[in-house]
């Protein structure tokens, strides 16, 4: 009998020992946090109104002026405030078309899953031919044709990416058919939308929020991106891309125009790319 509770031991205490959190995704954690809050309290945290103009203090240097902590742009204004409000409206911009391309992708993976035969074909069909098509493409011809309008925008960047959630949720869902709880759901008779949605996409879960963790800072890049080329958010607005477009013609003499916002936009897509890597290995049960 001691010889067993002996053996016991190390394989309980092995169970009861969990893999500690990495030292760089606690420190992903710690940054995706203060770029959060900054975000949220930009217009209470901000010194000065982002579009305040100083002339006198036209293209003042990093730390040069206890006033304007990051320096000022070429029109004298606070980069540091403009840079908490072009980081709030970047990311409410991503947060809004990830929520979007999330709803669609889903939506027409359950609406695959569900049906089957032709309307699987064809739904998989336009995915297909969606990912064999660079967006960003797409997205300046339309905005080339349309113009450039916010509420446009965000739909736009929320049209991008969305087979990628379409693809990976029709293969949960037909998975998850197959298992116990949701057979015998549909055995006795529960209606599928409730089995759907109350049993099937709680289960399925994990793996569309690593998505959505993926494929968040890709949207950002893409925000970035358009926005650079003029196409995206318009003045009097201002994004981090914008920012760095507006100071791309100053860097032989005011760097920092342009660095400090692309900075920003690395350290954000870095920390929540690695983040997600993360999230993916620990939900993955075949990398464990």
């Amino acid at each position: 009998m001691m010889r067993i509770k002996a053996l016991s031991r190390p394989f309980a205490s092995n169970k009861a020992k969990r893999p500690a959190m990495p030292f760089s995704i606690f420190l992903c954690c710690a940054c995706i946090s203060l770029i959060v809050f900054a975000a949220l309290t930009a217009q209470w945290i901000s010194p000065y109104e982002y579009t305040q103009q100083d002339p006198l203090a036209r293209f003042a240097a990093p730390f040069a002026m206890p006033d304007h902590l990051l320096g000022t742009d070429y029109l004298g204004r606070d980069v540091l405030s403009n840079l908490l409000a072009a980081l709030q409206t970047t990311l409410a911009i991503a947060l809004l078309g990830s929520l979007i391309c999330a709803f669609i992708g889903i939506s027409l993976g359950f609406t695959a899953a569900h049906l089957g035969g032709w309307a699987d074909n064809l739904i998989m069909g336009f995915a297909d031919a969606m990912s064999s098509v660079p967006f960003i493409i797409v997205a300046l011809g339309v905005l080339a044709m349309f113009g450039s309008s916010p509420v446009l925008f965000i739909f736009l960047i929320g049209f991008a990416s969305w087979e990628r959630y379409a693809r990976l949720t029709r293969g949960l869902v037909l998975s998850a058919k197959q298992e116990g709880y949701a057979e015998a759901a549909f055995i006795v008779g529960v209606p599928a939308q409730r089995v759907y949605l109350r049993h099937i996409l709680p289960n399925i879960a994990g793996p569309l929020i690593v998505q959505f963790t993926i494929n968040f800072p890709e949207i950002i890049l893409l925000e970035s991106g358009l926005s650079f080329l003029g196409l995206g958010i318009q003045p009097p607005a201002t994004s981090l891309g914008l920012m760095v477009a507006d100071g791309r013609n100053y860097l032989a003499i005011a760097w920092w125009l342009t660095a400090l916002p692309g900075l920003v936009i690395v350290l954000t897509t870095l920390s929540i790319s690695l983040l997600g890597d993360y999230l993916r290995d620990r939900f993955d049960a075949r990398l464990r």
